[in-house]
């Protein structure tokens, strides 16, 4: 096809996008995007994966960021400036590469949303039993309790995501607000005790590792891992206040990069100021660290519930703007009449899309329910939950494509240089994830059951789009 006619196609697809985001109510404002940012991307375990490196976690900390956030980053800014569409990774993927691979990256984001949002459920249990201290702990063990907590956290998210992002944002916010107060607290307890020379080891130091293959699986994990996730401010591109998205999106892009940046590797050093890494907690390192700076003070008594309320205040902001995210996909896959028409239909006062609200609410707790079922079923879920994030991780890989190889592309040598970096990163994290190095009771079998789901994922997506298609095609209007 002659560039000129492409050209044409592609500025009426991005015109037919824009007509449907008319419809959707303008929410966001640059703060709303840059506590999205905040929240999407930044993690608390990060503090402890990185702190079991010791002293040395900046020198992974350091590359992961020039190898993968920044040019995550300038790849994100560059095709949204290019293409500032409602439904962000899709649109791009579907006006680069074609329908398929655009409703195959859709499909391995919603799947990983998902059983991710199924996993916050046991996150936010283990949070209240947190919270209520010594004698709530068998809310955590308790499968009913579980299941219960499933079914009003996902009754919620569903509530909140149908009165839309007027309501969403305001929760958004107090989450990703949540995680810099952590942080701030974090700072609060351990600054004193490390300027005293008091740290359990020193918390930074220079020295440059040696390269390996473990080093280099968790420098992959540090970069894709804690660091993906500057694509969802992208997705409510068509909900931005700023009649010009693509620039709200970038400075938020700007903003929140070195504030999370700065978090990342002075949280690290913070949990090391109270723990060696051999004792620290993988699932709450920041909350140890906090109750033993507490302790110290002989206000730990206090500080326990309060860490665990701010905890599950986190924890319902990140799944409430993963499930925000996560319900447009559906919808816009909908526009282009490859999802039934009830999942993209509009509430007729809120803007919202009512079906994909239900539909993803129900399969979410549906995950819940499967984790809850016996120890098999919830190795099962951890099994997917694996495959879910390396799905993520192949739609990056399509992401940093673009720039590369699509057609239609004309980024600058700095952009392709930048995609480049982030698609050898993620590729990186993806095969050092399918072939573990590390120690497992069967390498083989690992490696066939993850490569099993993430395949089995995509076929099913693959047979869907197929069949979507086809009765797509037959119900196009002949010319």
């Amino acid at each position: 096809m002659p560039s000129g006619e492409r050209e044409k196609q592609l500025l009426k697809a991005e015109h037919l996008v824009e007509l449907h985001s008319a419809e959707l109510k303008k929410e966001l404002r640059l703060g709303d995007l840059v506590l999205t940012q905040i929240l999407y991307i930044g993690g608390l375990v990060w503090f402890g994966t990185a702190g079991k490196l010791g002293s040395l976690h900046i020198m992974f900390w350091i590359p992961a960021v020039l190898l993968f956030y920044i040019p995550s980053g300038i790849v994100v800014v560059h095709l949204n400036r290019e293409m500032p569409l409602e439904g962000g990774l899709y649109q791009w993927a579907k006006l680069r590469f074609g329908d398929m691979i655009g409703f195959l990256l859709a499909w391995n984001l919603w799947v990983y949303v998902v059983l991710i949002l199924s996993a916050f459920v046991s996150t936010t249990a283990d949070n209240l039993a947190y919270a209520a201290g010594p004698s709530g702990a068998w809310i955590a063990e308790s499968k009913p309790v579980t299941v219960a907590i499933g079914a009003l956290l996902m009754g919620g998210l569903m509530l909140v995501a149908l009165r839309g992002l007027a309501l969403g944002r305001w929760i958004h916010n107090i989450g990703g607000i949540t995680f810099v107060a952590i942080f701030a607290a974090l700072a609060l307890f351990a600054f004193p005790r490390w300027m005293r020379g008091s740290a359990a080891i020193s918390p930074v130091a220079l020295s440059v590792p040696a390269v390996s293959l473990l080093n280099l699986n968790i420098l992959a994990k540090m970069g894709f891992g804690a660091f993906y996730g500057f694509d969802a401010a992208a997705i409510f591109s068509g909900e931005c206040r700023d009649p010009h998205a693509s620039r709200a999106i970038r400075r938020s892009v700007w903003l929140a990069a070195p504030l999370l940046v700065l978090i990342y590797i002075l949280g690290t050093a913070f949990v090391l100021v109270f723990t060696r890494p051999s004792d620290i907690d993988l699932i709450s390192p920041a909350m140890q660290a906090l109750s033993r700076g507490a302790n110290e003070i002989g206000i730990g008594a206090f500080v326990a519930p309060l860490a665990g309320l701010l905890l599950i205040c986190h924890t319902i902001g990140v799944s409430s703007i993963n499930y925000n995210a996560v319900i447009r996909l559906p919808m816009v896959a909908g526009w282009d009449h490859l999802t039934p028409e009830w999942v993209s239909r509009l509430h007729p006062r809120f803007k919202t899309p009512v079906g994909s609200i239900v539909f993803v609410g129900l399969a979410s707790f549906g995950f819940t329910i499967l984790g809850n079922l016996g120890v098999g079923s919830q190795e099962a879920v951890q099994l997917f939950s694996n495959g879910g994030l390396i799905c993520y991780a192949v739609a990056y890989l399509v992401m940093f494509a673009i720039p590369l190889i699509a057609s239609g592309e004309k980024p600058s040598w700095g952009v392709r240089v930048a995609a480049a970096s982030g698609f050898l990163m993620t590729l990186l994290f993806v095969v050092l994830s399918i072939f573990p190095i590390i120690d497992v009771k069967d390498a083989a079998a690992f490696t066939a059951k993850v490569s099993g789901v993430v395949i089995g994922i995509n076929v099913a997506g693959a047979l869907y789009f197929w069949r979507a298609n086809k009765r797509r095609e037959a119900l196009a209007p002949i010319h």
